[in-house]
């Protein structure tokens, strides 16, 4: 069965003319439900997970100030979001549905989360959007838990995952890969073990003939138990936030290729959604109920 983490905490209250899309997360699963991608059986509640699995990648510093909300104003702007208690219980929220994910993937060869992909979020520090790194988090749970020994972090949102780059530099057992814009945030980037970045302008063929040659080649040298997949639909040429030149059904091959290639490969994969600023809500929704529909043809 598909098993995908959702809780009414992810749509969270942004002030009037926030540019963050934070409706997605309602309608997402509205869509899926309204279409019979899903049913009520495949979505399942996170709460919140043993501090320990933060830990393990957030400095206790650091967590201990945002759960105090002690952060400074300096450092909290670099957020984009308000800080508040509610905020960091959301962020809490989501790593625990990456966390289960990661449980379920075992099982059932895939899962996913309707938010996630906090990519951004350092060992010790927020930024842009993104508080904890939940795809880290379930990395590391799983390596702690002897679920998994080799793990690859498939990160194709438009920006480059500069956190989780930073958080595993010097971890062995996890290889990031990040492909991204070149001219996109952050201005001044981390080195993953593997960074493609890609010129302005990229198109769906141009995207796709990359994709195709490296990926399946990271597998074979790389040799991972698990993957995690960062599925972020900012690479299309309508996102306010991307520089790239893809198109929805440029964006649906990207994440059939993958997570096909997940399955014929026998690899457990969980995915995050990650980032999507299209200036219409319908174009967002489409684009990341894309992945899900893949998930439920190529899985199940």
């Amino acid at each position: 069965m598909l098993k995908i983490a959702f809780h009414p905490i992810y749509k969270h209250p942004l002030p009037e003319g926030h540019r963050f899309p934070m409706i997605k997360y309602e309608l997402l699963p509205q869509q899926l439900l309204y279409e019979g991608t899903c049913t009520p059986e495949n979505f399942f509640e996170p709460d919140f997970p043993d501090d320990k699995y933060i830990l393990a990648v957030h400095d206790r510093d650091y967590y201990t100030d945002l759960l105090n909300i002690r952060i400074s104003p300096k450092e909290a702007r670099k957020i984009g979001f308000p800080l508040s208690e509610e905020l960091v219980e959301r962020e809490r929220i989501i790593a625990d549905g990456t966390i289960k994910g990661c449980d379920y993937a075992l099982e059932y060869g895939i899962a996913m989360n309707i938010a996630g992909g906090t990519h951004h979020a350092y060992t010790d520090r927020a930024e842009a959007f993104c508080l904890l790194n939940d795809q880290a988090i379930g990395a590391r749970y799983l390596l702690r838990q002897k679920k998994a020994k080799k793990i690859l972090i498939a990160d194709l949102d438009v920006h480059q995952g500069n956190g989780t780059a930073q958080i595993f530099r010097e971890d062995a057992s996890v290889f990031t890969f990040s492909m991204h814009g070149s001219s996109n945030y952050p201005f001044k980037k981390e080195t993953s073990d593997l960074d493609i970045e890609l010129k302005k302008g990229t198109t769906d063929e141009e995207y796709l003939s990359v994709l195709k040659a490296v990926f399946p080649k990271l597998l074979k040298e790389q040799k991972p138990d698990f993957i995690f997949y960062l599925c972020g639909v900012d690479v299309l040429s309508t996102d306010k936030l991307g520089t790239l030149a893809m198109t929805s059904q440029g964006c649906k091959e990207r994440d059939a290729f993958i997570l096909d290639t997940c399955r014929k490969e026998g690899i457990p994969v969980q995915c995050s959604m990650g980032g999507g600023y299209s200036r219409e809500i319908r174009v967002i929704v489409e684009a990341h109920a894309n992945t899900f529909r893949l998930a439920r043809q190529l899985f199940f």
